[in-house]
C-alpha cells in the first residue's frame, strides 16, 4: 500500500507511525462513480510531495478543471509545485508515457498516481493488453525505486471505478488484483444526513492482512473529515463522538453540493487550474 493514502486516512488516529521511507505494496483504490477517489488521490499527492523524497506523477485521462487550494497542505505552494500532472489520452499515450519515463530529467518520482484506470480499459478490453499495462506500471515504479536507492522507495496508487466489492462486471478485475496486492474499497454510508455524503473506506495491505476502516464524510461546508471507522455503525455519521476529539478535517471546496451526493470526483472544483507539465 502506498504510505501516503494510509497517512491521509489515518488522520484521525491518535498515534501516526512516521514513515522510513518504504511505500509499500501496489495499491487498486476501488469504488462507485463520484466516490471520491479523485481527492483521495489528490490527498495522497500532497501528503507525499511534503516528504521531500522527490516529486509525484499524477496521470489522468481528463485535465483536472482546478484544484481544492484550501486545504491546509495545498496552501503551501510548493507541495504543488512537485506535484507533475500529465494527461494521456489513450492506452498507447499511457503505455508511451510510462516506456519513455526513464528519460524524464530531474529526480525519481516518490509517488505515482493512475486516475480513471476503468477509462482505458474500456479503449482496450483485451486481457493480454490489461496486463501488459499493469505490468509496465509496476516496472516504471520498480525502476524510480532502484533510483531512490537506500533513500526509500516509488509508491503506485491506481483508481479503478466499480459498483460493489468483488464486482465481476468490472473487466479484469480478478487480473488486475494480482498485480496489486493492496486494495482499498470505498463504499457509500447510508447513515449520512441531509446534505451529508458519508464513505467507508476499508483498506487492507495484503490478502491476509487485516482491514483498517476508516469514516469519510463531506460536509455542506466544504470539509472532509476522516476519523477511525466506529464499533457501532448504527449511530448516524454526524453523531459519531468516539473517536471526534482525535479526528482531522481537510477542507475541500464543494461548490455545488446540493443534496447527500459526492462533492468531489475526478473535477476538483476551487479557483486555480492544474497545468499539464511534460
Amino acid at each position: 500500500m502506498a504510505e501516503a493514502l494510509r497517512r491521509v486516512l489515518d488522520a484521525g488516529s491518535a498515534a501516526r507511525p512516521e514513515g522510513d521511507g518504504a511505500s509499500g505494496p501496489p495499491l487498486l483504490l476501488l469504488g462507485a462513480p463520484r466516490s471520491a477517489q479523485t481527492s483521495l488521490l489528490f490527498a495522497a499527492a500532497l501528503e507525499a510531495a511534503g516528504e521531500g523524497r522527490g516529486p509525484v506523477l499524477f496521470l489522468t485521462r481528463r485535465p483536472l478543471q482546478s484544484l481544492p487550494l484550501n486545504t491546509p497542505a495545498a496552501r503551501e505552494p510548493w507541495r504543488l509545485q512537485k506535484i507533475r500532472f500529465q494527461y494521456p489520452s489513450s492506452v498507447p499515450e499511457l503505455l508511451q508515457l510510462l516506456a519513455s519515463a526513464h528519460e524524464a530529467p530531474g529526480p525519481a518520482p516518490s509517488l505515482l498516481l493512475l486516475d480513471g484506470l476503468e477509462d482505458y480499459l474500456a479503449e482496450d478490453s483485451g486481457t493480454q493488453e490489461a496486463a501488459y499495462l499493469a505490468a509496465l506500471l509496476l516496472d516504471t515504479v520498480a525502476y524510480f525505486s532502484h533510483h531512490h536507492g537506500a533513500s526509500g522507495s516509488c509508491g503506485l496508487v491506481v483508481a479503478l471505478e466499480t459498483q460493489k466489492e468483488a464486482d465481476s462486471d468490472v473487466p479484469h478485475l480478478t487480473l488486475l488484483q494480482r498485480y496489486f496486492p493492496a486494495q482499498c474499497w470505498l463504499q457509500p454510508d447510508a447513515l449520512g444526513l441531509g446534505q451529508q455524503y458519508c464513505l467507508r473506506a476499508s483498506l487492507a495491505s495484503g490478502p491476509l492482512s487485516p482491514r483498517m476502516e476508516w469514516s469519510v464524510t463531506f460536509l455542506p461546508s466544504g470539509e472532509m473529515k476522516i476519523t477511525p471507522w466506529p464499533t457501532q455503525a448504527s449511530k448516524p455519521c454526524s453523531d459519531r463522538k468516539g473517536s471526534s476529539a482525535r479526528s482531522q478535517s481537510l477542507t475541500l471546496a464543494c461548490d455545488n453540493l446540493s443534496g447527500p451526493q459526492c462533492p468531489l470526483d475526478r473535477t476538483l472544483t476551487s479557483g486555480t487550474g492544474a497545468e499539464s507539465k511534460t
